[in-house]
């Protein structure tokens, strides 16, 4: 049965990672529904966040494959359910429809939003949550006009801090000791 799962990809800071996590994931035809790369809490070493929907059997296989690559440090699966996770998204609506009444204040509160910038042509709303919510705000806004609609990939936490904490701190004091951060993996 597919679900959706969040893969935490841990990666040295190299050229060509994505095409490689790419590769892996188009020959298993596994679309890639989010993804966000950012800085971890180590120096030195970045996370890959990808959203995927599979079934288990399949993301056993991708992660394995993901973690043979050599930049690759670490890779953990989770499940919705095992991460804290939210996305942002900004929309632009032209101000001459949300401006009369208290339509934008309205919409901006009831979606635990927030305005961001104000001009005589547009009006830039922030929604930061799931994927769910920011749906709901484009469906309360698209009445109004959107000019524009950006979203971004999830930024996910998993619940079993120790679990992370510890490989993450591991990994520093390797870094810390002069040793190379493979060293540790092994």
């Amino acid at each position: 049965m597919k679900q959706e799962y969040t893969i935490s990809l841990f990666t040295e800071d190299h050229i060509g990672i994505l095409g490689q996590v790419t590769i892996i994931l188009t020959r298993r035809q596994i679309n890639i529904e989010s993804f966000t790369a950012s800085e971890s809490a180590v120096k030195g070493v970045y996370l890959l966040t990808i959203v995927v929907t599979t079934t288990s059997e399949l993301i056993d296989k991708v992660a394995k494959q993901m973690e043979k690559l050599v930049d690759v440090l670490k890779v953990f699966v989770h499940t919705s359910d095992q991460i804290i996770y939210q996305e942002i998204a900004l929309f632009k609506v032209p101000t001459k429809g949300m401006m009369s009444g208290n339509i934008i204040d309205h919409i901006v509160r009831s979606s635990y939003a927030r305005i961001l910038e104000v001009t005589p042509e547009f009006i830039v709303i922030e929604k930061t949550g799931s994927r769910e919510e920011i749906n709901e705000l484009l469906g309360k806004l698209e009445p109004y006009g959107v000019l524009q609609f950006a979203k971004s990939g999830r930024v996910a936490i998993t619940k079993q801090v120790k679990e992370l904490n510890s490989y993450l701190k591991e990994m520093d004091e390797a870094n810390l000791n002069g040793r190379n951060v493979s060293e540790v993996l092994n």
